[in-house]
């Protein structure tokens, strides 16, 4: 069963992990090698990702003890991160993770979700009723990558 908890920051290196092993493995199917290598770069600050990951605070996913994705949800209803595992895709991690980020957003009164979407993720996110809201061309260091601005409005029958 997957289980969804606060982050703590001893997860941080294992989040790091994730998110680069996920962008290395995952979103090379839509992405070049350069692109990738310059979203989630080689050696890249500890201390600077402890401090993003305490900045965003972002809800952990575990199955039988094992990190399998995090998300998280800002006070605006932005989803600034979400990943899940590369070994433990298809198995209810992104919809256990997406479902509790909703449930968090909706308790803070807010009508609207929305997330800078990959190209990979962007059928989850239209599974999970995200429609498009515009595509972009973003930079990254030195590298451009197409992402999509997509949202979700919250009501009662999305619950």
């Amino acid at each position: 069963m997957i289980t969804i908890r606060d982050f703590q920051e001893e997860d941080a290196p294992t989040l790091w992990a994730l998110f680069f092993n996920t962008v290395r493995k995952v979103n090379r199917r839509d992405y070049t090698e350069q692109q990738v290598k310059a979203w989630a770069q080689e050696g890249f600050d500890s201390q600077l990702w402890l401090k993003k990951m305490i900045s965003i605070q972002p809800f952990v996913a575990e199955l039988d003890g094992v990190i399998v994705g995090y998300s998280d949800v800002q006070p605006s209803g932005l989803v600034d991160h979400f990943f899940c595992h590369h070994e433990y895709q298809g198995q209810g991690v992104g919809r256990a993770l997406m479902t509790h980020v909703i449930k968090q957003t909706e308790a803070k009164g807010l009508n609207r979700i929305f997330s800078e979407v990959s190209i990979t993720a962007r059928p989850f996110y239209e599974h999970m009723g995200f429609t498009v809201v515009n595509e972009r061309q973003i930079e990254v260091r030195g590298a451009t990558l197409t992402n999509y601005v997509m949202e979700k409005n919250l009501d009662k029958k999305d619950v």
